[in-house]
């Protein structure tokens, strides 16, 4: 999305330590997958208008080892608010049930002005890992 952190730069350097990079990818029935990305992958807009590879190799979520996360705001406490489609939530549900972080660990990216003082997250709402801002 045009108003958030460009990964980018991110991406280009794991490809240049020859780690694998995944995107997600929403499916017709509303569930989130992840597909290999390199690049050469083609890349086509979805539904929301957000770029998704087309083909490649699936992995599942529990596999990864990190996520970055996209938000549109969070806290001290490492909640976040996202776009409010719940995808991320749904698709890592199971870490709710974790007393310890293990992986994959979401990671959030954003800007210095998306942080608020207090998020009071919902039942379903899945706490960051950590998160990276300007500051």
């Amino acid at each position: 999305m045009r108003d958030e952190v460009d990964p980018s730069r991110i991406i280009d350097r794991a490809w240049r330590a020859n780690k694998r990079v995944f995107s997600p990818v929403i499916d017709r029935h509303g569930n989130m997958a992840f597909r290999q990305l390199q690049p050469d992958t083609t890349l086509e807009r979805n539904h929301f208008g957000l770029w998704e590879p087309t083909s490649g190799t699936s992995i599942a979520a529990k596999t990864l080892d990190i996520v970055i996360t996209p938000l549109v705001a969070f806290d001290d406490e490492l909640n976040r608010i996202g776009m409010g489609g719940g995808y991320f939530d749904r698709c890592f549900a199971f870490l709710r049930h974790r007393q310890f972080w293990f992986r994959p660990k979401l990671v959030g990216l954003a800007f210095d002005c998306q942080k608020v003082e207090k998020i009071v997250p919902n039942p379903w709402d899945i706490r960051l890992y950590r998160i990276f801002s300007e500051a």
